[in-house]
């Protein structure tokens, strides 16, 4: 009882890798240094390398074998993409609380010592919120209008700069780990939950090192997950088309009765009904492909394949 009552806090780090050979001799050490910032803690830091192709696994290793107390390794079979990586990682940290952060040092490692303060007075979940970012123009209208769009049609009141680095109290953990829902927000899925929280406002830095690979194809994924997943704003969209055009095509069909009864006209017009139908038809198209992006996720889900594969898991202390 007495061992139980003198024991340790622990907090741990999730840290999903993939293709980050450039960043990690600089993001490891950083972390590393968090513990003699906060001694009243065990510090946990969970690598999760999402099947890369450098030598990012390598040197986690060589780094998991000098500080095997703190560090934890896990190696899955292949590249399920970061969300799936972030849920590995909350699998295996072990921690009170519970960060998240990218491996490539855009955001700095130090805030995590104002989290932990926070989690401590009680609050659930601590979200650094993007105030500014050091990018391109174009990224920062891309997140700009995808924020817009989440707080408008998805989940009200979600922080304008948007978050994925941020601390949990354990309860949240685990309850992320009960979901296991495919395809999806993690980041938008903590806010969901509805835990009481606090934001920290920061400015994101520039990549130094490495290449992103957070290309246009997975952002629109994200984009189409977030929607799929917190929003009934694509199905309304298409039942509110669809009796609009059926009341269009109502109308029409009226108006064109009665001509023919009562004016004997003959029905002029081969061009524009042309260009009707094949509006309509793109527009039945689209809106196909919408219900196909929900059919789609609701197999995936019936399959019950696992959301990441495990291939090695590293830790305990150093050989």
């Amino acid at each position: 009882m007495r061992d139980a009552a003198i024991r340790k806090r622990r907090f741990s780090i999730v840290v999903p890798v993939y293709y980050n050979e450039l960043n990690l001799h600089d993001t490891v050490p950083q972390l590393l240094a968090l513990q003699s910032q906060l001694p009243e803690y065990e510090l946990e830091l969970v690598f999760v390398d999402d099947g890369s192709g450098d030598g990012s696994l390598r040197i986690l290793k060589e780094f998991q074998s000098q500080h095997g107390q703190s560090i934890k390794v896990v190696k899955l079979a292949r590249n399920f993409g970061s969300m799936a990586a972030i849920q590995a990682g909350f699998a295996q940290a072990t921690g009170d609380c519970v960060g998240m952060i990218a491996a490539d040092l855009q955001d700095p490692p130090e805030l995590f010592l104002s989290m932990v303060r926070h989690w401590e007075s009680g609050v659930k979940a601590v979200f650094a919120v993007r105030s500014d970012r050091e990018e391109s123009v174009t990224q920062k209208l891309f997140s700009s209008l995808y924020y817009r769009l989440i707080r408008r049609f998805a989940i009200p009141n979600y922080p304008p700069g948007g978050f994925d680095f941020f601390l949990i109290d354990r309860q949240i953990v685990d309850e992320i780990d009960r979901i296991r829902e495919k395809n999806t927000n993690i980041m938008s899925l903590v806010f969901w939950l509805g835990f009481q929280y606090v934001s920290i406002p920061y400015v994101r830095r520039r990549r130094e090192k490495g290449v992103s690979r957070w290309t246009l194809s997975k952002k629109i994924k994200l984009v189409i997950d977030s929607f799929v997943a917190f929003s009934y704003v694509p199905i309304r969209f298409l039942s509110v088309v669809g009796l609009v055009f059926a009341a269009a095509a109502f109308i029409y069909a009226g108006v064109v009765l009665y001509e023919w009864f009562h004016q004997g006209a003959v029905v002029q017009g081969w061009t524009a009904l042309m260009i009707v139908l094949a509006f309509t038809a793109g527009l039945q198209m689209m809106m196909l492909g919408i219900l196909g992006e929900y059919l789609w996720r609701t197999l995936d889900e019936s399959r019950r394949r696992p959301l990441y594969v495990v291939d090695e898991v590293v830790a305990g202390p150093p050989t």
